[in-house]
């Protein structure tokens, strides 16, 4: 009987710096028994796996990938230093800060305490050595001191090379390493196998600090989050890790203090500065009741904060969260780029083999110059840069758009995005500010009080933003309402509810017409409202129409300028609204965009499938209403500062509520499939033009190495320029 997880074991590993490292962990647990659904993910550092423990233990895997020399160790608990030490003591990788609340990211080591900082040390004082050997006494001695200095430099990345063959995986760059060295001390160029070696742990050292960079780009998220929170307790503040929060606690924050948790506004009155969070750099004004993030930086007055989530639910914590998840989410051009790599390194060995035998075999050549030839092949043909290359762009990106307030979830969010060449956009919340107010109250058989009266009791706790503009002006009114019962929505058009053993249903002109009551007079007058732009609700009964009520939802300050910027992009823009034709037009004819009217939820998608028939569909809604429509489009995108809709379930999210962010992400997402093109151009076309030179002789082992470890640390700069893009600045077509 399968004893296989209910849900997905994790571990934290270290050690893992290139696309290739991540490989070999994948290849090394793939081949267990009993191990699926394998994601392992670069950037955060992350091994999940689903396991069957009557076939492999957790324990098993953990030795699996530590047999490779990483460091690995179950989700929460203390990271484990990798274990490829070379020559001086271990020490850890990462040191936990002081005091530090469990779950905070340690700091990192200095470079030259970590396992790659002393290889490189070791081999560089070895290589100097050797040389002042050469220098001052020559001869065999100076030869044998290479010789020497590349034995004790190769001897760790053979050992982890034939680690690396056990576990299943012979075509990896420590083993194309060793042979090339080894090789190299057999036709007697020991000199240039010590050079070897030690350009080898300069490009291993290069990689660990920019991966490391790009690593720091995400980890900058979750330092927002101040460590200490001052909670009120009775008269008293009293000063407490923020990560000891619980709901419910009132917190103290002061001018220039930054919000420990998310929460209300208790007391007090402050400009708030989100920009940590949402990119706004305008700050907002906080209130009584006004919701606050954590990681935003109180500007002017004290506020007292009730905490609404505990730390590892706030708002920055879950954008890191799901940043971080979002590196499971590869984008086809990593997917084929992987499955390219399986079957390049075996060609590449192949053909170093070819090169160092055949011309030796059919013309004649010398057999020393074509087997350093061959073992200079080797090393050009390692695929670290061409892993490396996308995944390394879509952490920066991913990094990038957090700090932007563009929320993208993963790489295959991002490559669909940048190919969208059409955006639908819901109105109400999405093109507009999604809070309309009654402009008009028409009575037909009642008094306008009455009209209000009944139709706020019907929308009683109702999320939808015309029921609670209906409630907020009986509130202003001072208008008390009724109790309810059996109430219940009809979606897409409308609400219904008992009162005083009458059914009553608020809901669109339309829905009054079905049911027989809607008069001429009503109907005139709903269309002359209509005619001015604005939404329209009749509050009926099975026997007689009571009134009308007129609401306009503004549309969004952005909005016009937002579609002018998409269409100088060439994407065209499109709104679907379930509003009447009259009111869609009014707004399509004030932003300048096409409109489809009159759409109920299942409409919209018939709509949206239409339209996916001949364009890239991004769809972008208040993440509310529009689910079925977000996931008919090839992106769904959610406005919402935070919601847990926003966040959780769309592919993406718009933290600022700005209509302009959508040009915003798609000039980001172009931006880094650009990007990602570089890298590919970079790692394949030094890689073509160093095979050539040397199989022609023109160049050896020492540029051989520094072709494949500089190809990926060109690769890897590339990718962290993505950290300074502005996607906010306005570029000409094609973004």
């Amino acid at each position: 009987m399968s004893t296989l997880s209910p849900d997905p074991i994790e571990w934290h590993v270290t050690g893992m710096d290139c696309g290739a490292c991540a490989a070999k962990v994948r290849g090394a647990v793939q081949r267990l028994p009993g191990v699926s659904e394998v994601d392992v993910a670069l950037m955060a550092e992350r091994l999940r796996l689903r396991l069957d423990a009557d076939q492999t233990s957790a324990a098993q895997v953990e030795k699996a990938v530590r047999g490779l020399g990483f460091g690995i160790a179950p989700k929460g608990a203390a990271p484990e230093k990798p274990k490829g030490g070379f020559i001086l003591p271990d020490s850890a990788e990462a040191t936990p800060q002081p005091g530090a609340p469990e779950g905070d990211a340690p700091r990192a080591a200095a470079w030259y305490h970590t396992a790659k900082g002393r290889m490189l040390i070791g081999t560089g004082a070895l290589l100097m050595l050797a040389w002042s050997v050469e220098l001052i006494i020559g001869g065999p001695a100076a030869h044998w001191a290479f010789v020497v200095a590349t034995l004790l430099g190769v001897t760790p990345i053979a050992r982890k090379a034939a680690m690396m063959a056990r576990s299943g995986m012979p075509f990896t760059i420590e083993m194309l390493m060793s042979i090339a060295a080894l090789g190299a001390l057999l036709i007697g160029a020991a000199g240039e196998a010590a050079l070897v070696v030690f350009l080898f742990a300069v490009g291993e050292m290069l990689e660990g600090l920019a991966a490391g960079k790009a690593r720091d780009g995400i980890r900058a998220l979750a330092d927002l989050v101040p460590k200490t929170a001052r909670v009120v307790v009775g008269p008293r503040i009293r000063e407490i890790p923020a990560q000891q929060l619980v709901i419910g606690q009132i917190v103290q924050v002061r001018p220039g203090d930054r919000v420990p948790a998310d929460g209300t506004v208790a007391t007090g009155t402050s400009g708030v500065d989100e920009s940590p969070v949402t990119g706004e750099s305008v700050p907002v004004l906080k209130e009584p009741g006004a919701e606050v993030f954590a990681g935003s930086i109180n500007a002017e007055a004290e506020l007292r904060i009730r905490v609404s989530r505990a730390a590892k639910d706030n708002t920055i914590a879950r954008i890191v969260r799901l940043v971080e998840e979002a590196e499971s989410t590869r984008a086809p051009t990593e997917r084929f780029i992987e499955r390219f790599s399986r079957w390049y390194m075996p060609a590449i060995v192949g053909a170093a083999a070819v090169v160092a035998v055949l011309p030796p075999l059919i013309a004649g050549g010398l057999w020393e110059t074509w087997i350093y030839r061959g073992l200079a092949l080797l090393l050009i043909g390692c695929p670290c840069a061409l892993v490396i290359s996308v995944p390394a762009s879509i952490a920066s990106a991913l990094s990038t758009g957090a700090r932007h307030g563009l929320l993208l979830k993963g790489g295959a969010v991002i490559e669909s995005a940048a190919r969208t060449d059409l955006v639908a956009f819901d109105k109400t919340g999405t093109l507009t500010e999604g809070r309309p107010q009654v402009t008009e109250i028409v009575a037909l058989s009642g008094s306008e009080r009455d009209v209000l009266r009944i139709a706020a009791a019907v929308e009683t706790g109702a999320s939808h933003p015309l029921g609670k503009a209906i409630t907020d002006r009986a509130e202003e009114d001072g208008i008390d309402w009724p109790e309810i019962r059996d109430a219940g929505a009809i979606p897409g058009k409308g609400a219904f509810a008992v009162l005083d053993g009458t059914r009553w249903t608020v809901g669109a002109p339309r829905l009054a017409a079905e049911a027989g009551v809607m008069s001429a007079d009503g109907s005139a007058r709903a269309e002359a409202l209509e005619a001015e732009g604005k939404t329209v609700v009749a509050v009926f009964s099975s026997d007689r129409l009571l009134g009308l009520l007129a609401l306009r939802d503004e549309p969004r300050g952005d909005a016009a300028e937002a579609v002018s910027d998409l269409a100088q992009m060439g994407v065209t823009s499109v709104m679907l609204t379930g509003d009447n034709a009259r009111t869609g037009a009014a707004l399509g004819q004030q932003i300048g965009l096409q409109h489809h009217a009159g759409l109920l939820p299942q409409d919209k998608v018939a709509a949206l499938k239409d339209l996916i028939a001949g364009h890239h569909v991004m769809m972008v809604g208040d993440g509310i209403n529009d689910a079925p429509a977000l996931a008919t489009a090839h992106v769904g995108i959610a406005m919402g500062s935070g919601t847990d809709f926003a966040l959780e379930t769309a592919d993406g999210a718009l933290l600022r509520n700005r209509v302009g962010d959508v040009a915003a992400m798609l000039r980001l997402s172009r931006a880094t499939m650009a990007n990602i093109r570089q890298n590919v151009l970079i790692a394949l076309g030094l890689k073509g033009v160093f095979l050539v030179t040397t199989v022609l002789g023109i160049t050896g082992l020492w540029i051989a190495i520094l072709a494949d470890t500089g190809a990926t640390v060109l690769v890897t700069l590339n990718a962290l320029r993505l950290l300074g893009f502005h996607p906010d600045r306005r570029k000409s077509r094609g973004g």
